[in-house]
């Protein structure tokens, strides 16, 4: 790359687009192919390949944020036009990312004889296959923690075509080989031996694709200690976040399940687990915004203005779909689940969808935070609230069962997008003339205004199906018709235009 990142519009959307089909392949793939695999390898077998996918996940926290932290230098180098100092961010980064992984291998081959005779209920007869297994899955863990530095690189670059080549063959692959070793009459070892060699691949993969992107990076082989204290010092508090948001998101289960009759931690959950599947897009968009934000820190006016159309992006896409949620939540549930289900459940459903709209809001302040270097600033926000948010909950729930749940968890989500949105105008110097420029205020005019119009319609007519059906049909014509013609601008209807064109090729 002899030339730095060129942030449009029609770029940020297309690799959007292409993270979300990223996130949406595998899964379907995981939906298809798990019954398979169960049936193959029975439940206990199929009960530790899962634990073998867990831990690879959890070990891959020891990369300290540096993953992060590598896409957010790099990015910044970019946009800085210089490009010299990009290599020894890589070679440095990834030099610490291996100790890391072969640490983490240790520790886990160390973990091993514990975990499968003293903390997990493991089998007798599958004693011996399991530490095998674990064993084989720690030659695994600096691969993975590699990967993910060198797929930041890419990211870095708004590659996302590259990565996502990648990721999705790869990611599909995580389910299909066990499927695969079913088939061949394979045991857990020699699946995770399949999964190992596939994980290599992905890794040298992602290596050769950064040496084509950067060729400097072949050429130029440089590990600089100076830059070992920026690295860890921002990988830092991406892993103070890292720890804490599972946290702050799934503790409310556990005080479910605590206070109330068990059976609520599934009424609840079904509720939540559903409704979290509409955070891969505005994950896929944050993914993409992250090194774009990076990338544009030296220039302030384009990073405010990417930052505030990002807000107006989220609300005119996600705002409609939780409107419709809401309104026919009880529907949906009682063709799902019954009515049984359905009556139990409508509330929090409601609550939560409003929750995840907040949240998902809530992620472009987070992630501007972290794109200009900030990432203590949102680690400090969520230590400074979670003990509190820890007595609401608690106290809510045995206020008012699983529906106080979803309250504590919506009213958590929405101080957290006051919190981000106004740390960020002080530190940023938004005002509201930017606002008005790139049409956010008047999209939340518009957004505002077509709830209250649905609501009142529908509190004045009555909550029949038909009446809401018309009602939200209508709302969302009109929403879409204003949105249009009165809060995209020109530059708007160019990126989606483009994007659909480029999409198209």
């Amino acid at each position: 790359m002899s030339q730095s990142v060129k942030i449009e519009g029609s770029l940020l959307a297309k690799n959007t687009v292409l993270n979300f089909i990223g996130q949406v392949v595998p899964l379907f793939v995981a939906v298809i192919t798990i019954p398979f695999i169960i049936q193959g390898l029975g439940a206990d077998r199929f009960g530790i390949l899962s634990l073998a996918w867990i831990i690879i996940g959890y070990f891959s926290i020891l990369n300290l944020g540096l993953g992060r932290a590598t896409t957010k230098f790099v990015a910044e180098a970019l946009g800085k036009d210089e490009m010299e100092k990009i290599p020894a961010i890589v070679w440095t980064s990834l030099a610490s990312q291996l100790f890391l992984g072969i640490l983490g291998g240790v520790i886990l081959i160390i973990l091993t004889p514990i975990l499968v005779k003293q903390i997990l209920n493991i089998p007798i007869d599958l004693i011996k296959e399991t530490k095998t297994t674990f064993y084989l899955l720690s030659l695994s863990i600096p691969v993975v923690i590699c990967s993910a530095s060198l797929r930041g690189v890419l990211e870095a670059a708004q590659r996302f075509d590259l990565v996502n080549a990648i990721k999705i063959p790869s990611s599909c692959l995580n389910f299909l080989l066990p499927l695969i070793g079913v088939f061949l009459g394979f045991r857990l070892p020699g699946i995770i031996i399949l999964l190992l060699i596939s994980r290599i691949g992905t890794m040298m993969a992602y290596l050769i694709l950064c040496f084509h992107v950067y060729p400097k990076i072949r050429k130029v082989f440089l590990i600089n200690i100076q830059f070992f204290r920026p690295l860890f010092s921002f990988g830092g508090w991406i892993t103070i976040c890292n720890i804490l948001i599972p946290i702050l998101v799934y503790l409310d289960r556990f005080f479910i399940g605590t206070v109330c009759p068990i059976a609520y931690v599934g009424y609840y959950s079904v509720c939540y687990d559903v409704l979290s599947r509409l955070g891969i897009f505005p994950g896929s968009f944050a993914m993409t915004l992250f090194p774009a934000f990076s990338t544009l820190e030296s220039n302030k006016y384009k990073l405010k203005c990417l930052y505030v159309c990002s807000l107006k992006y989220m609300l005119l896409i996600m705002g409609p779909i939780i409107l419709v949620l809401v309104i026919f939540a009880g529907d949906i549930l009682h063709l799902w689940l019954g009515s049984n289900w359905a009556s139990k459940t409508t509330l929090v459903f409601q609550i939560l969808a409003v929750g995840i709209f907040l949240n998902a809001l809530a992620q472009m302040p987070a992630n501007l935070l972290d794109g200009i270097g900030r990432p203590d600033l949102r680690a400090k926000i969520f230590l400074s609230y979670v003990l509190p948010y820890v007595a609401l909950l608690w106290f809510l729930i045995i206020k008012f069962g699983i529906i106080g749940a979803a309250l504590a968890w919506a009213l958590r989500a929405c101080v957290e997008l006051i919190l981000f949105f106004g740390i960020v105008w002080k530190i940023m110097g938004l005002n509201r003339a930017i606002l008005i420029e790139n049409g956010l205020l008047r999209g939340v005019t518009v957004y505002g205004g077509i709830i209250i119009m649905a609501s009142s319609t529908i509190a004045v007519l009555g909550k029949t199906l038909l009446v809401r059906g018309i009602t939200t049909a209508i709302c969302l014509i009109l929403f879409v018709l204003i949105t249009w013609r009165y809060i995209l601008d020109i530059g708007d209807k160019h990126t989606l235009f483009l994007t659909v064109s480029r999409l198209g090729k």
